[in-house]
């Protein structure tokens, strides 16, 4: 436990050493803040619309920063320490390598606990001091759970990071393979769901169609934060909604999004020569 807990000492003081902690709550803060005042310009009027439409928007927006953040984050984890020579060094301490791959994860999550955390926690203040009528116990849940599912969302894509990491040889190979998974997830997924069902006429069975949005943790995510305010959302998250997913289901999809890759990578990793 003491190695372990050495390891994630080391993540944190490294992203606070190399401005990461510091660089992404201030993008979280900013993002955040300028949601929260600035969401309903599109109809002429500046301020805090609904605690509703903050989570919406932060929630589309999310989906895109945090994986990339999230990715960027942890690609070098195993490839990067291999390539510096300090692989073979930390090995040789009373440390096994899944202690080590452990650690590594508890570091890099605790840094995106902490941004998330302070960042969009300062916007949820902020709207608590300084917008009319707004429901205390309904923001902090939202922004409870907003905050708890962005983080969900954001080790799984440092686990799948990891899967990378273990894989390849130099982290140029990483980095670039990172960004497609980014890529991929973000963007290329659902277009190609759509356009599945635009090719089919939508006949595609829809008690099974929207199923297969859990088998990307972005849309589970949306998913999450969509369906805590009952919304029904529009196209594939609109047929999603109507399938009365639970939060507790959508949470337990998320954790698989967690544990199945940082199994891969650790079999990888155990497997990688030193």
């Amino acid at each position: 436990m003491n190695s372990i807990l050495a390891v994630v000492e080391k993540e944190f003081k490294d992203g606070l050493r190399n401005r990461w902690l510091i660089a992404i709550t201030m993008i979280f803060c900013l993002m955040a803040s300028g949601i929260s005042w600035f969401g309903s310009a599109n109809v002429g009027t500046v301020g805090f619309s609904s605690i509703a439409n903050t989570i919406m928007s932060l929630s589309s927006l999310n989906v895109f920063l945090l994986p990339l953040i999230a990715l960027l984050l942890s690609y070098n984890a195993i490839v990067g320490e291999d390539e510096d020579g300090t692989l073979l060094l930390l090995l040789t301490y009373p440390l096994t390598k899944g202690q080590l791959l452990l650690g590594k994860l508890l570091g890099h999550s605790l840094i995106l606990a902490v941004a998330t955390l302070v960042g969009f926690g300062s916007a949820a203040l902020m709207i608590a001091l300084f917008a009319d009528n707004v429901d205390l116990m309904q923001l902090l849940s939202a922004f409870g759970l907003f905050i708890l599912s962005a983080n969900f969302l954001g080790t799984s894509f440092v686990c799948m990071a990891y899967v990378i990491s273990s894989w390849v040889s130099e982290k140029s190979k990483a980095a670039g393979i990172a960004l497609i998974l980014w890529f991929f997830f973000v963007l290329i997924y659902d277009m190609s769901l759509l356009g599945i069902l635009v090719a089919t006429k939508g006949q595609v069975h829809a008690q099974v169609f929207p199923y297969l949005l859990l088998l990307n943790p972005t849309d589970i995510f949306r998913l999450i934060n969509l369906l805590s305010f009952e919304g029904t959302g529009s196209g594939l998250l609109g047929m999603a909604s109507q399938l009365h997913f639970s939060l507790y289901g959508l949470f337990f999809s998320l954790t698989l999004w967690i544990l199945l890759p940082l199994l891969l990578a650790y079999y990888r990793f155990s497997k990688r020569p030193i």
